[in-house]
């Protein structure tokens, strides 16, 4: 399997970081008394990417792929759960460029309502997201328009790698970073930035493991696309450049994570910091909170939480 580290490297993405600037927020972080949520004594830094355009931190890659590739008169064509969906609607709107965009029926409504509102043309196709995947290639295929791929490709890590620039500049004194893995765009990116200085963590759905299988297999393999999460962690399998990666700079020790310790993360996130985290936004707390990752003594802990695109019925069911 091809070595992408040599592309996806610190020199490229920020690079990248010049060009998206100024079309991104600078989320911010906040560091709390772990006790405060009930674990042993220390601070958890917490880096709060659901303030980001589009309420993800997928709006970096987007427009990452946007501003650097040459995109032609038929616009942009992007398959998504939902939030890489919103994302591109986003961009693209900014930018002046056309987009659609293919949504399985799992997509939650908040996200459907942000690529709608948006002004993207939204195509509701198949259960899950390999369904509105294949759907966008035919509609490639068809029409010429550019895809944007919410990980398979260098663009969309490079745009993603931009928010370890931001959280090492805000804490340069972290341990270990925990990150929530669906494709492995963003744990691509962010482990790339880094490049070992510190210990990444992959967090992952129980429901939707994808880097754990790949992992055990020693490449990316086909893996169950259920649980909670799965509108934003569930594509059928870890993509091919982020695995690379992810060998060369992430620990292997995979955190899996169940529904209900998801959910327990979204209602600590509420309770004690009024953050409303949608379940792939909170489950690299998740596991933190449930000990699925135990830090050492005086181990500095920072995690990501990723997204925000929940409805409050959903939030509160």
């Amino acid at each position: 399997m091809e070595d992408n580290t040599s592309i996806v490297n610190r020199k490229a993405i920020a690079d990248t970081e010049r060009q998206i600037r100024p079309f991104i927020r600078r989320t911010p972080t906040i560091e709390v008394d772990a006790a405060d949520f009930g674990l042993e004594a220390g601070k958890i830094l917490f880096k709060l990417e659901l303030l980001q355009h589009s309420g993800s931190f997928k709006a970096r890659g987007a427009f990452a792929n946007l501003l650097r590739r040459n995109i032609g008169p038929a616009g942009v064509v992007a398959a998504s759960g939902g939030n890489h969906g919103a994302a591109v609607a986003y961009a693209a709107r900014r930018l002046g460029i056309p987009a659609t965009i293919f949504v399985p029926t799992i997509t939650s409504p908040a996200k459907a309502a942000r690529i709608r509102e948006y002004g993207a043309d939204i195509v509701i196709v198949g259960d899950r997201y390999a369904d509105a995947l294949a759907a966008s290639q035919k509609f490639t295929e068809e029409t010429g328009a550019t895809p944007v791929h919410a990980f398979e490709q260098i663009e969309t890590l490079l745009g993603q790698g931009t928010l370890a620039k931001e959280i090492e500049a805000d804490s340069s004194a972290i341990d270990t970073l925990l990150v929530a893995v669906g494709g492995g765009g963003l744990i691509g990116g962010i482990a790339s930035w880094f490049a070992g200085s510190i210990k990444i963590v992959a967090v992952e759905s129980d429901g939707a493991p994808t880097l754990h299988a790949a992992l055990a297999a020693g490449a990316p393999v086909d893996a169950p696309t259920g649980g909670i999460a799965a509108d934003s962690l569930a594509p059928k399998r870890i993509g091919n450049l982020a695995f690379s990666i992810v060998r060369a700079y992430v620990s292997p020790d995979v955190a899996l994570v169940t529904d209900d310790e998801i959910r327990a993360a979204q209602l600590a996130l509420w309770s004690k910091l009024r953050i409303v985290a949608e379940p792939g936004g909170a489950a690299a707390f998740a596991a933190l909170l449930s000990g699925r990752y135990r830090p050492a003594d005086g181990e500095r802990v920072a995690v990501l939480v990723c997204g925000g695109n929940t409805t409050l019925g959903d939030f509160e069911r």
